[in-house]
């Protein structure tokens, strides 16, 4: 699979061009357009991965992705698929060789079918920060796109950096990371705005968002109509 992405970053979309019989596994929804002789399968689980496991698609959905799975299959000539997502910003391919990415809730595209999907539990800490409990766990050798709101940038971490909880889309597997108050004093951390925030040691990439989805999310509420019955 090969990914281009266009219109970058505040209206992405990845156009991903596939080889004769290859497949690619898509979020529900993500598919803006493809080519004509373009097959679908829709399941609960990763293609060539057994059988359905509704436990794992329903950690899936708690983890901010959909239940279901779509698989793209291209023709005896290959193919071309469009997918974007519902939040405008940026998307980013990133290439794996073996080693596991984790991937925030909601910030899931598509992979092509080298890659493994897996849900991982990052435990409580993940809940106090206000993130969902189970995040997607990658693996493999292929090619993944993530999406993220805002614009996106990585960091290559070498030691340590902090990273606000809801500006984070993706980072390597072999990076650690501990759930800590952005200021000395909570009083600091609750009235700056900031909370917590995660602290991130070891090596590894950490791709970021410019913005966060649950603080707009928060700025609308006030202008947003009551429910009428």
């Amino acid at each position: 699979m090969n990914a281009v992405i266009e219109c970058r970053p505040g209206s992405a979309a990845a156009k991903l061009t596939v080889s004769a019989s290859e497949h690619v596994t898509a979020e529900a929804g993500a598919m803006i357009a493809m080519s004509a002789d373009m097959t679908v399968e829709t399941t609960t689980y990763k293609k060539g991965q057994g059988k359905a496991r509704v436990g794992k698609a329903l950690r899936r959905m708690f983890a901010g992705e959909s239940f279901f799975l779509n698989h793209f299959t291209a023709g005896p000539d290959g193919g071309e698929l469009c997918v974007a997502t519902t939040m405008p910003g940026d998307m980013e391919a990133i290439g794996l060789t073996g080693a596991k990415l984790v991937v925030q809730a909601g910030s899931f595209v598509a992979c092509d079918g080298g890659i493994d999907l897996d849900v991982g539990w990052q435990g409580f800490k993940s809940l106090f920060s206000g993130e969902s409990l189970f995040w997607l766990q990658l693996s493999g050798v292929g090619t993944v796109v993530v999406n993220s709101f805002g614009a996106m940038y990585r960091v290559d971490v070498t030691d340590e950096y902090i990273v606000d909880t809801g500006h984070i889309v993706a980072f390597d597997d072999g990076l650690s990371f501990t759930v800590v108050k952005a200021a000395k004093s909570w009083a600091s951390s609750v009235l700056g705005g900031e909370g917590l925030v995660c602290r991130f040691s070891g090596t590894g990439r950490v791709y970021c968002q410019s913005h966060n989805a649950h603080g707009f999310g928060r700025s609308l509420s006030p202008f947003l109509a009551p429910k009428k019955n």
